[in-house]
């Protein structure tokens, strides 16, 4: 096998920034990555919040929120490309206890292994209604990376990488998950040298 056909596939993966990564975005995140391939990945940012709750979303797009337990949830910033979206992550639809009438929308892209990403309406009207995925976060934008592109940051001591918990995303307090998804590691922030790797 060759050196060009053994990617390592991070789909349904955590990639946690190091303190070395000092772009304004991605500063302290945490990204949940839904696809990972030769062409490039995609991916959410778990723990930055906008300032609009999905009570405030839901009032945007004229539906009503029956789900009380959502209605202080925050809406996140996703990433930096396409932030007019919406994008839901959500428990897949045939988790037990998640949707008993397994409602299937008209677009979502499963991760292997992992949850279900949703970008079509039928989400939000389903949530609207009071039924939908029990657990979801919503996010504005998405994170890419092009050919190769995440790859060079890998290389370059950018991220730290782990098999995704979905209890990160749905059950952990937004202002614990990066040193939640460091402790997935056994590591603490403040183990992690910005220049870490180098002499």
């Amino acid at each position: 096998m060759s050196s060009d056909a053994a990617i390592t596939n991070l789909t349904n993966h955590f990639l946690i920034a190091m303190p070395g990564l000092q772009d304004d975005l991605f500063s302290r995140s945490v990204v949940y990555l839904c696809e990972h391939s030769q062409r490039g990945a995609l991916g959410l940012v778990i723990n930055k919040p906008c300032d609009i709750s999905l009570k405030n979303l839901f009032d945007r797009v004229e539906l009503p929120l029956l789900r009380t337990d959502l209605a202080e949830t925050p809406v996140f910033f996703g990433g930096p490309m396409q932030t007019e979206r919406g994008f839901v992550l959500h428990d897949p639809s045939g988790a037990p206890d998640n949707q008993p009438d397994k409602v299937a929308f008209s677009s979502t892209m499963t991760v292997p292994g992992g949850l279900e990403m949703t970008t079509s309406r039928d989400v939000l009207e389903a949530l609207s209604n009071g039924s939908g995925p029990r657990r979801v976060m919503v996010s504005l934008g998405y994170s890419a990376w092009a050919e190769g592109q995440l790859e060079s940051e890998l290389g370059d001591n950018s991220w730290l990488t782990v098999l995704a918990d979905p209890r990160l995303i749905f059950d952990t307090p937004v202002a614990e998950r990066y040193e939640q998804a460091l402790q997935l590691l056994g590591l603490q922030s403040w183990m992690l040298a910005p220049d870490v790797g180098h002499a």
